[in-house]
């Protein structure tokens, strides 16, 4: 049986709301290793009982940090260009990946630890994808790029880098890297890089229809 919603401004919400807090702020200064049950609750100023009976467990807590997270008021900004868009949606991500302490960073970390974390993760990426599809979407209409490009393998192919760069290989900030990223994606989708049914690397063949 599902939960009744809580009422807005109730206890019930106003819980959740700490727990979720405490939870990232937990995560993103002592780390995957460091959150349990008892200092949840002891950071959101709760019962550990209270955060037990809700969550169960870590996974939990985790799995509703990422599904809060997704239930944000956000859209992809509409600057009247792809290349413009690209380059805020980049902006954007790679300001939540250097903030400090950063709670995006510290979710990407923890995908790796938690299955809980790692399921909820790629679902919230699904969402955030989807919903960025609009500035695609937008720039076939506007005549930039071809009308059958996959706007998933462009949205991934202009984000790629940024990630890429501040997660895996640590490098310092770049501040032109998001508009880079952005112009050389617009480019090769113009060329038809993106087109669906695209063969991956230049010169190989279609795969079979």
């Amino acid at each position: 049986m599902r939960e009744p919603t809580p009422r807005p401004g109730g206890r019930t919400a106003r819980n959740r709301e700490q727990v979720l807090a405490a939870v990232s702020a937990e995560l993103a200064e002592n780390g995957y290793d460091a959150l349990t049950i008892d200092t949840v609750a002891a950071r959101a100023g709760v019962h550990r009982t209270t955060v037990y009976r809700r969550w169960r467990n870590v996974g939990g807590l985790l799995a509703d940090v990422i599904a809060a997270a997704g239930d944000l008021d956000w859209q992809p900004r509409d600057t009247g260009s792809l290349t413009d868009d690209l380059t805020a949606l980049n902006e954007e991500i790679q300001e939540s990946l250097l903030a400090q302490p950063s709670i995006a960073a510290a979710l990407i970390a923890v995908s790796f630890r938690s299955s809980e974390a790692a399921d909820g993760l790629a679902r919230m990426w699904a969402a955030r994808y989807a919903q960025c599809e609009i500035v695609v979407e937008r720039a076939v209409r506007r005549g930039e790029i071809p009308a059958d490009t996959d706007p998933r393998a462009l949205l991934i192919a202009a984000t790629a880098p940024i990630y890429h760069c501040l997660m895996l290989l640590r490098t310092p900030p770049d501040p032109g890297l998001p508009a880079r990223a952005a112009a050389s994606t617009v480019t090769a989708a113009r060329a038809g890089a993106f087109r669906a049914g695209a063969p991956l690397h230049p010169g190989s063949p279609s795969p079979p229809q």
